[in-house]
């Protein structure tokens, strides 16, 4: 099985990254889903979807976790109990958790795609960035940006939350390969450290 990456935040805070390679009924093997679990993965039209999902529970499997501990509420943020807290991602053949003992968390992994640039002025103001010449690098920063800001998204984890007027990244440079993320909404500031990780043409950025 294809356990990417382990990145070690804190001793309460770990990332995991999950290259898919397997086939489906390899990554049914050794897994158990609950009832409901099983029906979402059958109503899933798409074998990379399929495999996303079943790959994230052997993610969970490396903090000791079950499908079964995983919990899910009205705006589909997922929920552990006894203070535990976890963000999921998928991206094409990636997936990776966040998890956490300690504090809120979020992940994304986004693939660096031209497809951003249509998109950038939605999510950050794009005069920000026209210093940048190089169109690749423009390309991975504005991925990293939209990677924060998702991640920061599914912390607070309820709608009605714009990336563009209440989510806001402070500058970086890529080699900082961090920042800081901040959430203004309601008359309330909340500030967290985001990261970020560039391999085989995607971007990982987590916050907590």
């Amino acid at each position: 099985m294809a356990l990417y990456k382990t990145l070690t935040i804190s001793n309460e805070t770990k990332v995991f990254i999950w290259k898919i390679e397997e086939s489906i009924d390899e990554l049914k093997s050794e897994i158990l889903l609950t009832e409901n679990s099983e029906t979402r993965l059958n109503s899933m039209k798409s074998d990379l979807h399929q495999k996303g999902f079943l790959s994230i529970r052997h993610l969970l499997k490396e903090v000791n976790l079950t499908d079964a501990d995983l919990q899910y509420d009205e705006f589909g943020k997922p929920h552990l109990n006894d203070n535990r807290f976890i963000s999921i991602t998928h991206s094409f053949n990636y997936t990776a958790i966040i998890y956490s003992t300690e504090t809120e968390v979020g992940i994304d992994i986004e693939k660096q795609r031209d497809k951003i640039l249509k998109i950038a002025h939605k999510f950050t103001p794009f005069e920000e960035y026209k210093t940048i010449a190089n169109h690749d690098a423009l390309i991975r920063k504005l991925t990293i940006v939209w990677g924060a800001k998702e991640s920061l998204y599914k912390i607070y984890g309820k709608k009605k939350l714009l990336f563009l007027h209440h989510i806001y990244v402070e500058d970086f440079s890529f080699d900082d390969e961090k920042t800081i993320g901040k959430i203004r909404f309601n008359g309330e500031e909340s500030s967290y450290s985001v990261a970020f990780l560039e391999f085989e043409g995607f971007t990982c950025v987590f916050a907590y």
